[in-house]
């Protein structure tokens, strides 16, 4: 009898220190996505007027942030179980680590999970339709009206998703089997949607990952100072100034002329080009030999060296997938923690393996801002309107609630996935890994090298002076005829000008 209470008060503190310790973290996680939400937002949408449009704004900025603490929690779950896997390795006998345990990372798993289904159903939906809904017609106007038009907008929402899912499930597995599995909405249904949902996330860090890789060469470049290759930076400095003098004598109106009106917005955006210009000229030659000369090439190199082992990892697992079936990402619904590492190389290769993770998930957050399709989705400090902001947690949710599959499918780690993670339908699948990984590695390089083909052609025209000869013009095509202006003070000062030009000839 008394070993059964010792038993049951042992689980009972067990169950509480977990608890505790995953309110912290993500107490931690709050604060901090809160932080960085209040540096973006604008300002103006919380000092309105109206207090109910104040309010509505609040209460949607406390689900954005919920949301983003989530996305933070997705990226930090991988590299954290990886690290604790290693630490209870080579301190297996550590009373002070007794608390890192299987059940406190299988727990924060399936907390991710929940919490992601949560946000990416109904919190953001949610929020969005909350920030755009001014209650129905004829009823009474107040936070309550907005709360009813938003639920019955998102429950219509939520009958057609499930009824579209619903048809594309019966349509491609059409079996009586798979038809009454329908039904179940919990079991099946809501799992087989999430699956979907993964899909597409996972497919998204395909098209933005490689790209991003690319880009974290241009980012890191301007950002960093370079190193003065056969360019005379004084001379380029010199010249900025003198632009900058002429473009602030024409603002001040120092110099008139009846021939050019000049537009101010227009004069206005060239001074600050080339304030911005100066500025940056002037970090260059204030900057140490040693910032210049060895902080930009050794950034260049790991960033190199990075993007070189990533590819090299997913070659390696493309040829391990055709030889070895255990290769297949997988589930595991029993974490043995501490029992073996992780990597071959140990402690040194676990490490290698947190690198690239945090690394693939910044080169996507990069990739995706700098596409075509989502570079106007990019928040502006000070400047971000609050549907910005639910598109922009709703984006970095897909993207890093899918980076413990992304990085398992690509064998960027042998982790295997755990609670609801590993038990996507498409993860058993051969073919669909296989060709990820082929096009994953065949992206990256492709981007790659158009990368540096023309990186190092701009930069051998820029270090022998070839990209300040003059260009062909092409044959100047006929003006069509000047139509009459209209008589304005500036037509007026013209003809006047134009008289008098006359006058003294």
């Amino acid at each position: 009898m008394e070993d059964d209470v010792m038993i049951r008060a042992k689980l009972f503190h067990n169950r509480v220190r977990e608890c505790i310790i995953c309110a912290l973290l993500f107490t931690a996680l709050y604060i901090l996505s809160y932080l960085v939400i209040t540096r973006f937002k604008k300002n103006a949408d919380f000092a309105a007027d109206n207090n109910e449009d104040a309010t509505v704004n609040r209460i949607t900025l406390w689900m954005c942030t919920f949301t983003l603490a989530v996305s933070a929690g997705a990226v930090f779950l991988l590299p954290f179980s990886i690290i604790s896997n290693e630490i209870l390795l080579s301190l297996p006998e550590n009373y002070y680590m007794q608390w890192l345990n299987g059940s406190l990372i299988h727990g924060l798993w399936n907390l991710v999970f929940l919490f992601s289904n949560i946000s990416l159903v109904f919190l953001m939906p949610f929020a969005y339709f909350f920030t755009e809904s001014e209650g129905f017609a004829g009823s009474k106007k107040g936070i309550m009206a907005r709360v009813y038009e938003t639920v019955v907008v998102l429950f219509l929402l939520t009958l057609l998703v499930l009824g579209i899912v619903w048809v594309a499930s019966a349509i491609i597995n059409n079996d009586a089997a798979s038809r009454e599995s329908l039904y179940d909405l919990w079991d099946y249904y809501l799992p087989y949607l999430y699956s979907c949902i993964s899909l597409f996330g996972v497919l998204l860090l395909l098209l933005c990952t490689p790209f991003g890789l690319s880009r974290m060469f241009t980012v890191t470049g301007q950002l960093l100072v370079k190193p003065r290759l056969l360019e005379d930076l004084d001379e380029q400095l010199n010249c900025t100034r003198f632009e900058e003098a002429a473009m602030l004598h024409k603002l001040n109106g120092k110099m008139s002329s009846c021939w050019v009106f000049f537009s101010v917005e227009s004069l206005k955006k060239q001074f600050l080009n080339i304030h911005a210009r100066r500025l940056k000229l002037e970090m260059r030659r204030r900057a140490s030999p040693w910032q210049r000369n060895l902080g930009y090439p050794l950034a260049m190199l790991l960033l190199l060296a990075l993007t070189g082992i990533s590819v090299l990892l997913v070659g390696f697992h493309v040829l391990e997938l055709l030889i070895d079936e255990t290769a297949m990402p997988k589930g595991m619904q029993d974490p043995l923690l501490g029992k073996d590492s992780l990597s071959m190389f140990g402690s040194l290769g676990a490490a290698v393996e947190v690198i690239l993770i945090f690394y693939l998930m910044v080169s996507s957050v990069v990739g995706f801002y700098s596409s075509p399709l989502f570079i106007k989705l990019a928040p502006r400090k000070q400047d971000t309107t609050m549907t910005k902001i639910i598109g922009n947690c709703v984006s970095l949710l897909v993207l890093s609630s899918a980076l413990p599959v992304f990085s398992r499918t690509l064998g960027i780690t042998n982790f295997d996935l755990l609670g609801n993670f590993g038990s996507f339908n498409w993860l058993g699948n051969f073919y669909i890994i296989f060709l990820y990984n082929i096009f994953f590695a065949g992206l990256t390089a492709m981007c790659l090298v158009k990368k540096f083909t023309r990186a190092m052609q701009a930069e051998l025209l820029r270090a022998f002076g070839l990209d300040r000869l003059p260009l062909p013009l092409p044959l100047p095509l006929p003006l069509p005829l000047p139509l009459p202006l209209p008589v304005t003070r500036s037509s007026t000062s013209a003809k006047m000008c134009l008289a008098n030009s006359k006058r003294l000839v």
